[in-house]
This record gives C-alpha cells, sequence and structure tokens, in this order.
C-alpha cells in the first residue's frame, strides 16, 4: 500500500511539473472582460452608478450617504419646509455617515476607468469610447462636489494610488477649497466635452445632464466664495498640518473667484436652455384653470417621460424599490409607520393666496396679530386654503383635502366654549413655545372647553354633537402623546403616490426621484445672472441678464398658477431674493433647500432674516443659534359648527434646532484625521 502511494505521488508531481500552472483564475473577472465590449461596461459602469452620492428615497440627512430608505422623509433638516417626529428630524450639520472613506471608492473606479480604457481605444467607436471616459469624469465631478459641499478642500486624489508604495506616495493631504472647486469645474468641462448629446444607456450621463450638474456645483462655489466673506470673521482657516486654507478662499482671490464660478453656472445653465431639449411640465396645465394646474404638478412628478426631465433616479417593483409611501403618508394608511414629512406654516408663509398680517405672517383672527381680535371661522377647514396656490396644493395635502379618493381628517381639538372665540393664548412668542395645547385651563379646567386627544383609536377623547359624538382629534390628529400623527396639521403630498388602489409598505414604492429638472435649471440661470450684476459683471454670452432672469421666474410661476412678476427683476438685493425665494417655493421638498441655505450662509442667527429667501423678522421663529417651526392647527367650535384656525410652534414631538457658524462645513472624520500625518481637522474644530 505504501509502494502504491509512493507511485501516485511522482506521477501527480510529474503531471504537475509537465502543465502550465500560470492561467488566470476562471472567477476573476479581468479589464480585457470589462473594457473590450458595451456588455463589460455596462457592468462597470453599473458599479459606479451603484455609488454615486445621489440624493432621492434612499438618502436622509441624518444618515448621510448609506443608500437607506428607513424613515424616508423631506425637507425635515432644519429647512423650515416640514418636520418628522422622530431624532432624525435635525438640522443638517453633520451625517452619520460621513461622506469620505466610501468617496475615495467611486474616485478609485473613475481614476480607474480614465488611467485603464485608453488601452482598449480601438475596440469601441470613438463616440463610444469618448462617452465611456465622459462617465468617468462625470463620476469623479459628482463625488469631489459631493465632497466639496461637505468639507471644503479635499484631497484630490486624481489618480490610481497603487499599493504597496511609499507612505508618503499613498498620503494625500487636502487641497485648499479653492483647488477643489476648480478641480470640480475641470471633471465636469471634461466630462462635457466627452459626453454624448443624448445617453446612449438609460440611466447614462449625457453632455446635458453634465452641464446641468456643473451648473449647480458652479452656483454652490460662487456663493460660498462670496457669502464666506460676508459671515462674522470670515468663514476661513488654515489646517494645522499642512498650512493649506482647507475651507474658504483668500481674501485677494474670493471675489474673483465668485465672479468665475457664477459665469460657469450661468454659461452652463444658458448652454441647456439654449438647446430646445427641454421644457417645463405642462400637460395638464390650463390658463386660468386652478384645479388643472394643481394637478399638472402632482403628475409631473411621476411622469417618466416629461420633457422636463433632465437626470432621473428609476425604481421598479419589485426588485428595487423604496419605502417613502410607508413612511411619509397620511397617519390613515400607515403601513408600517405614517407623518414623516409634516410641513409647516413657516412654509406655507412662503406662497400666495392667504390674507397676511402686517408683519407678513398668515392672517387667522381679525385682529393685527394671532393674539389679538376673534378667530376667522370656517365651514370647512378647506375653505382656507381656497386661494393657495395650485403650486402649493401639489406638494402639500390640507386638512379636508383629498388623497387616494379619501377626505384626510385633520383636526388638532374640538372648542365646545362661548363665540365669538378668541385666540387660545396670551402669549404666542418664540418664548413660551413649550406651553401647549394640553397645559391650558380650557383643557385642564374643571370648566372644560378644549378636547384633545392624547393617542389615536380607543384613546381618542369624544364631544357630543349633532345627536352623536365626534372625536376630538379627528383620523389624523395630531395627537398629543404620539409623535406620529399629523405633527404641524398639514403633510407632504409631493412624492406620494396618489393611486387609491396602491397599498404602501416598506419596499413597495417604485415612484421615480428626479435628481435634476429643467425649473433647476431655469433658477440657477436667473439667480447666477442677479449675482453677476451685483458684481458688475456682465453677460458671459451677451445676453441681458436681467431679462434672462425675470423670463426663467416668470415661467416657473406662470406654471405654478402664482402671479407673474410686475417688473423685471433688478440687479440688487432685492431682485436676488424674489429668484431665492422662487427657488425656496419650487425646488422644495428635493433635498436641494438644505444646501440652498449653506451656500447662502443664512442659517446661523445673525443673517437668519435670509432664511426663507425674502427678509423676515428671524425672532418670530429663533433665539440665538435656536429655532423653531409653526403648524397651521384647525380646531372644530361645536357652538358654531365651524372651523378655525390655530398658529402655533409646533406642539406634538416639538423639535428645536441649532445652528452655529461652524456648521457650515462638516467634521473631518476623526479615525481619518489621527491616522493620517497630512488629512487636516476643520479650523477651530
Amino acid at each position: 500500500m505504501k509502494r502504491k502511494y509512493t507511485l501516485l505521488l511522482i506521477a501527480l508531481i510529474t503531471f504537475s511539473g509537465c502543465t502550465d500552472l500560470d492561467i488566470p483564475p476562471q472567477n476573476i473577472i479581468s479589464d480585457k472582460d470589462l473594457m473590450t465590449s458595451d456588455s463589460g461596461m455596462k457592468v462597470y459602469l453599473a458599479r459606479m452608478y451603484s455609488r454615486m452620492p445621489f440624493e432621492d428615497f434612499k438618502y436622509m440627512a441624518e444618515w448621510g450617504i448609506e443608500y437607506n430608505a428607513w424613515l424616508g422623509s423631506m425637507g425635515i433638516e432644519g429647512t423650515g419646509e416640514a418636520v418628522n417626529r422622530d431624532g432624525i428630524s435635525r438640522a443638517f450639520t453633520g451625517e452619520r455617515t460621513a461622506y469620505w472613506t466610501d468617496a475615495f471608492v467611486l474616485l478609485r473606479d473613475a481614476n480607474y476607468l480614465i488611467e485603464t480604457l485608453p488601452q482598449y481605444q480601438n475596440v469601441f467607436p470613438e463616440v463610444t469610447y469618448n462617452h465611456y471616459l465622459g462617465e468617468a469624469y462625470f463620476a469623479r465631478a459628482v463625488v469631489f462636489s459631493a465632497m466639496a459641499r461637505r468639507f471644503g478642500g479635499v484631497p484630490l486624489v486624481t489618480k490610481i494610488l497603487n499599493y504597496p508604495a511609499e507612505q508618503d506616495e499613498l498620503e494625500v493631504p487636502r487641497a485648499s477649497e479653492e483647488e477643489t472647486w476648480n478641480q470640480v469645474l475641470a471633471d465636469y468641462d471634461q466630462a462635457i466635452a466627452l459626453l454624448q448629446p443624448i445617453s446612449p444607456e438609460r440611466g447614462y450621463a449625457n453632455k446635458y445632464v453634465a452641464l446641468s450638474f456643473k451648473s449647480e456645483a458652479m452656483l454652490y462655489a460662487g456663493s460660498v466664495a462670496k457669502y464666506n466673506e460676508t459671515v462674522t470673521g470670515r468663514l476661513t482657516g488654515f489646517g494645522q498640518k499642512t498650512g493649506v486654507r482647507v475651507i474658504g478662499f483668500a481674501e485677494e482671490t474670493a471675489q474673483e473667484a465668485s465672479k468665475k464660478y457664477f459665469q460657469e453656472a450661468y454659461s452652463a445653465a444658458r448652454e441647456v436652455i439654449n438647446s430646445g431639449r427641454y421644457s417645463l411640465y405642462k400637460r395638464k396645465w390650463a390658463a386660468g384653470d386652478r384645479d388643472a394646474q394643481y394637478q399638472n404638478m402632482v403628475d409631473m412628478f411621476s411622469d417618466l417621460t416629461s420633457p422636463e426631465n433632465i437626470y432621473v433616479k428609476e425604481y421598479v417593483y419589485p426588485t428595487f424599490t423604496h419605502g417613502y409611501d410607508a413612511y411619509s403618508a397620511p397617519f390613515i394608511f400607515k403601513a408600517p409607520l405614517a407623518s414623516g414629512t409634516c410641513p409647516t406654516l413657516d412654509f406655507l408663509e412662503l406662497f400666495e393666496g392667504f390674507d397676511r398680517y402686517p408683519d407678513g405672517t398668515i392672517k387667522v383672527t381679525t385682529g393685527s396679530s394671532n393674539m389679538e381680535g376673534e378667530y376667522l371661522m370656517y365651514d370647512s377647514p378647506l375653505d382656507f386654503f381656497e386661494n393657495a396656490e395650485p403650486r402649493l396644493r401639489a406638494y402639500v395635502i390640507f386638512p379636508g383635502d383629498v388623497f387616494k379618493g379619501r377626505e384626510i381628517d385633520i383636526r388638532a381639538g374640538v372648542y365646545t366654549g362661548a363665540t365669538p372665540v378668541t385666540p387660545l393664548f396670551n402669549d404666542y412668542s418664540y418664548a413660551t413655545a413649550e406651553t401647549r395645547y394640553q397645559n391650558l385651563p380650557a383643557y385642564t379646567g374643571g370648566s372644560k372647553t378644549l378636547f384633545l386627544s392624547p393617542r389615536e383609536g380607543n384613546g381618542q377623547e369624544t364631544v357630543p354633537y349633532g345627536g352623536g359624538n365626534i372625536t376630538a382629534a379627528g383620523a389624523n390628529g395630531p395627537f398629543y402623546d404620539n409623535g406620529e400623527g399629523c405633527l404641524t396639521g398639514l403633510y407632504g403630498r409631493k412624492w406620494l403616490n396618489p393611486n387609491p388602489s396602491f397599498e404602501a409598505g416598506e419596499g413597495r414604492s417604485a415612484q421615480p426621484f428626479i435628481l435634476m429638472r429643467y425649473a433647476e435649471v431655469l433658477l440657477t440661470a436667473a439667480e447666477a445672472a442677479v449675482e453677476l450684476s451685483l458684481a458688475g459683471e456682465t453677460s458671459p454670452d451677451g445676453s441681458d441678464l436681467m431679462l434672462v432672469a425675470t423670463e426663467a421666474v416668470n415661467q416657473i410661476r406662470e406654471r405654478a398658477g402664482a402671479t407673474l412678476l410686475a417688473g423685471g427683476i433688478t440687479p440688487d438685493v432685492m431682485g436676488r431674493n424674489i429668484v431665492r425665494k422662487e427657488r425656496r417655493k419650487e425646488l422644495a421638498l428635493e433635498h436641494k433647500t438644505k444646501w440652498d441655505l449653506r451656500r447662502w450662509r443664512v442659517q446661523h442667527y445673525e443673517e437668519r432674516d435670509g432664511f426663507w429667501g425674502e427678509t423676515r423678522n428671524k425672532d418670530l421663529f429663533s433665539s440665538n443659534a435656536r429655532y423653531r417651526f409653526r403648524g397651521l392647527y384647525p380646531f372644530f367650535s361645536t357652538q358654531t359648527g365651524k372651523y378655525f384656525f390655530d398658529a402655533r410652534f409646533q406642539w406634538v414631538s416639538l423639535k428645536t434646532f441649532e445652528y452655529n457658524i461652524v456648521d457650515y462645513y462638516f467634521q473631518i472624520p476623526a479615525g481619518e484625521v489621527s491616522k493620517s500625518a497630512v488629512i487636516d481637522q476643520q479650523p477651530n474644530r
């Protein structure tokens, strides 16, 4: 037996010695496999696109770029658009998962494609080869832009770092913020030069996609270069390890850099506009027909054939889905959660169609403030919104409106006291925000005239009325001990699936998300035009800057059902604010506003009067670093059989936001700083 094993071993050794073992493993995909065919490149680009830092239904500011749809909400990051019941509703001062490590993974993929694809250039037609290279530059520009918005200057890794290597070859220090934005500009320009005008595959970029994203990035860069200079003490600083200006711009270069970036933003936006490839969605729009204008804006967010769509993130049930409806639909559609996006009264006040007090806030009483006079009474809560801008109704579900074939019953409480009804509180100031309806003597006293509900269902208080009983808080609340009802008296409608037959649930939604649309390009052109005029610059293409801005805003306002501007936009702060406010309204609940507030540098207390894109008394909603938002709460009066509204700081799951100057730049991950000899932390961190 021993002899047999010996002979077998000799035979194996002999066989091995005669066999070439230097063959590639069969389970490894090589460059040649991927980069010599369109099918292989589809695989490579699919990996790249799967890691793009796009902000859609699977992005939450509190989580960061985690591709996670859990608790999906919109506009809850201290922008004033909406609030959420959970701890995820907080000011945008950082992300749980910093966009750092994942960014360099995608940068390596992009750089590898740029360096390796030329070896296989002769495999593809020139236009196809150029497009694939353009995709890599586009991805790199998107990554550097996403990082710059968060951190300022970042390591500009523009080539493959091969391992193993000397430590100093692998360590890339943070560039200055100006160098970083210049790299973003260069990469977008390279992508624009290489990409085809029409995407060769669904979901790919193209020249006009890159131009649109470039215009957005350059508008951000121009704003930072300009408005960092207006922040107390100038918002700039050097890294301790390298001495590089990692945030902000040098005083001697900031103004010229700002002009350059605004020119680039304007030119890119104008090229998209002049191409004639896109237009505002108006398929159901009709002049003077408010219902048609409202329905048109509802439909535009789900129509994949919309001429307004420039770049869309698509979902397909059941293989690639999200859960926005499961978390942000009205309470009666709870599946398994609800009410994640509750717009604020402060947000409503951006829109037309409401009577106002002298201070500009929405009128709910006969007096000159909500602490004076008597409540205005309505047969139906929906009557309050009779003249509201159609665009607002497409974005927000009003109390008493219909969604998915059902009336959305929203009621803060029932009042049984004498009429006329006078304001429930003596003081509605910021300082008294934590005094809530359930603290009022009308609710707690022996002569109870105010009925509220701590919970839904069997927990509701009931009130005799009309020969039966009505619940204090209706079907959707607010319920003061359940932060999952209607927190503000309003629900977000934008992005929700309106089909009555659709049953929401986790991972069941397939609405597309429009990452870039033509309306944003128009607004970018308008804002850049005003900024260039303010800087004393002429148009890069010879156009009339103020005419371009005015026409862009009026196109959007006409489609929205809003009043057209009475005159032209002027090259001053008032003109700039008209554009900012329009942007605030049009792009609300799209993951855009939190970045606009940062680049305008209006989120800290000293500049917070510009927070809404218009001049408001910041003390109405803020106190030093902290600020809060209000709801619009409908109450039913049994004595009159009518509804009245109270304008009050959010009183269920009360959210207090805080923002300081240092928060305009996120902290670099501490672990990255501690392990590196060249990565600098943000100054003053």
